[in-house]
């Protein structure tokens, strides 16, 4: 790569075999990478995506939000320097059996649905979030943008609609 800059951004994928197919990985590190750009963080942090079952999604649910249920998509945000001048953001945890049904019952393709997860985990590493209605239209606004930009039009949940934890 002589003569290009190198992008210091590490998404790092934990999957099992299971749940891969074809180019699903690297449109989970694209979806990851897009929130990043649009922030500026370009070359100056990492996170982790990971894609679970409903059983480990559940516990840590229950474990760290005191809900005892499944869920679609948990972040952990962190926001430690792992390098000068690179953050670790955290990570994000996606059930992929949840999205798998989600993205059935809604007529979305599963690659569109884990990319809106992966949009939704990260936006919260990054402090957005949906408690209230202005910070709910403000992150939805994004994902819609992003996910556009991504090829996938009209996944993200408009402002009525709350379907992404």
């Amino acid at each position: 790569m002589k003569g290009k800059r190198r992008s210091r951004i590490r998404v790092e994928i934990r999957a099992p075999r299971a749940y891969q197919a074809p180019g699903r990985i690297a449109g989970l590190r694209r979806a990851a990478r897009a929130v990043l750009r649009r922030h500026g963080l370009e070359g100056s942090a990492t996170l982790t995506v990971a894609l679970v079952d409903e059983e480990t999604i559940h516990h840590l649910n229950r474990t760290y939000r005191g809900i005892d249920a499944p869920t679609d998509v948990l972040s952990f945000p962190t926001q430690v320097e792992i390098f000068p001048g690179v953050r670790y953001l955290g990570d994000v945890v996606i059930a992929f059996p949840y999205a798998a049904r989600q993205a059935q019952r809604e007529g979305h393709p599963l690659d569109g649905e884990l990319a809106l997860l992966t949009v939704h985990g990260v936006l919260h590493l990054l402090g957005y979030d949906h408690d209230t209605e202005p910070e709910r239209h403000r992150m939805w606004a994004i994902q819609r943008e992003i996910l556009d930009e991504l090829g996938f039009p009209g996944i993200a949940p408009t402002d009525e609609e709350e379907s992404v934890g």
